[in-house]
Parts: structure tokens; C-alpha cells; sequence
């Protein structure tokens, strides 16, 4: 019976979770990372973690006074002056190579593998959607005049949604989420002030949801409209409490 619904998805060209089945599970997640590289190239090349563009992208709750270069003093925008790119902008912004580089070798590992089950369309709107609840979860739990970056918060979406898949198909998750709750526990016992824990725990939430509701849709004609709806669901959640955020703190 497995052997046939398997033959039967891979003739229609179909992931297991109804997505339309990526020839390469792969490419996307190199697109992902090829997109991370050259914005750390980017900072780079415009002065680093002092540079202009560093402070447009990363993601600032409220903002905080900056030096100019010059002897003087400018604010760098947040998401409460009206900077929201910055809930997605940051989750492509590393500074430091060992950052960016353990962060794109985890994107490495788990993307294709979630890919692999739930089409592209649905593993973008997983990460991306991660990337947004990483980022509330960073507005809501951290000091409003910290500075956050980093792919982690989507990458911990990445996670939950193994999780959730392989848990579904009977697999034994124990190994991925003794490491997740590690990486979650980590930053809080050594007082870690460069681990964002609120972005990957928004993260890691943002990815069970969404991926539960794509894997545990039911069956049938509509099951892209309520796994589609869902995840419409979670995002415009998401943008409502940044909205309520964003006039607390304005």
C-alpha cells in the first residue's frame, strides 16, 4: 500500500504533502544561501556592522542613536518608525564568517530534506513565514533598543517542520530535538548575549505550525486551500502583533 501511494505521487509529480514535487530539493536552499552571501558581502563592502546599510537591514525594535562617523549623532530606524523590511531583511543579514557559515550549513542539511516532502512553494512560505515569527517573537521578548540579524530564526522554522514530518511518517525525532532544545537552552544558562533565543524560539514555533498544517491538511480537493489558508493565517497573525508592537513601543 505504501510502495503504490508512493508510485502514485511520483507519477503526478506531486510531494507527499501535495506539493508539486521539486526535480532538485536542493536548488532552492542554494538560491537561499546565495542570497545571504552576497548580503554579507554587501555589509562588507559598506563598512561592516558600522555601515549604513547594515543598520537599514537588520532588525532594530525602535530606534536607537548611532554615530554618524563625523563626531555626530543620527538615529537608525526601526520596525516601530516604520521599517518593517527589516522583519525579512534581517533574516538574511550575518556578520563574521563563522556566523554566516554555521548558519548556511545548517540551511544546507535541513532545507532540501523539508523541501523534499512539502514541494518548494510550501518550504519557502515555511522559512520565510518562520523568518516573520522569529521576528515578532525578537520584538516581544528582547530589549527594544537591541540590534538582531541572522537566518537562525527561519533555519529553527526548518527544524520544527522536520520535526513535524518526521514524527508524521513514525520517525524517531529524539536526536533533532535533543539538538534543538539545546540550541534553545544554550544562550540562557551562559548568558550568551550574541544568541538571539527569542528568535529562534519564534522561529522554531512559527515552523510547527505552519508545517503541522500542511502535513495534517486533509485529503482531498481542497487541502491547498486549508494548507494555504493556514499559513495566510499565521502570517497575517504575526503582522498583527508587530503592528501592536510597533505602537507600544512608538
Amino acid at each position: 500500500m505504501c510502495v503504490k501511494e508512493g508510485q502514485r505521487s511520483t507519477r503526478q509529480g506531486r510531494a507527499t504533502y501535495g506539493g508539486s514535487r521539486s526535480a532538485d530539493p536542493r536548488q532552492t536552499t542554494y538560491v537561499l544561501i546565495g542570497l545571504n552571501v552576497l548580503l554579507f558581502l554587501a555589509f562588507l563592502a559598506t563598512g561592516g556592522a558600522g555601515g549604513a546599510l547594515y543598520r537599514a537591514l537588520v532588525l532594530i525594535p525602535t530606534g536607537i542613536p548611532v554615530s554618524n562617523g563625523d563626531g555626530g549623532v543620527t538615529v537608525a530606524r526601526g520596525v516601530a518608525d516604520g521599517a518593517w523590511w527589516q522583519l525579512l531583511t534581517s533574516a538574511f543579514a550575518q556578520t563574521g564568517v563563522l556566523h554566516i557559515a554555521l548558519n548556511m550549513l545548517s540551511l544546507y542539511f535541513l532545507g532540501p530534506a523539508l523541501e523534499a516532502v512539502v514541494g518548494r512553494a510550501r518550504f519557502l512560505a515555511i522559512y520565510l513565514a518562520s523568518a516573520l515569527t522569529g521576528s515578532l517573537a525578537v520584538l516581544l521578548l528582547s530589549s527594544p533598543y537591541s540590534v538582531t540579524l541572522g537566518a537562525s530564526g527561519a533555519i529553527f522554522g526548518l527544524l520544527g517542520g522536520i520535526l513535524v514530518t518526521a514524527r508524521k511518517a513514525g520517525g524517531d525525532i529524539r536526536p533533532l530535538a535533543t539538538w534543538g532544545v539545546l540550541m534553545l537552552v544554550y544562550p540562557l544558562v551562559v548568558g550568551g548575549r550574541s544568541i538571539s533565543w527569542q528568535g529562534h524560539l519564534g522561529g522554531l514555533i512559527g515552523g510547527l505550525l505552519l508545517t503541522a498544517a500542511v502535513a495534517y491538511a486533509p485529503r482531498g480537493r481542497f487541502r491547498s486551500w486549508f494548507q494555504w489558508g493556514a499559513v495566510a493565517g499565521v502570517v497575517v497573525l504575526t503582522l498583527v502583533g508587530v503592528a501592536l508592537r510597533a505602537l507600544a513601543l512608538s
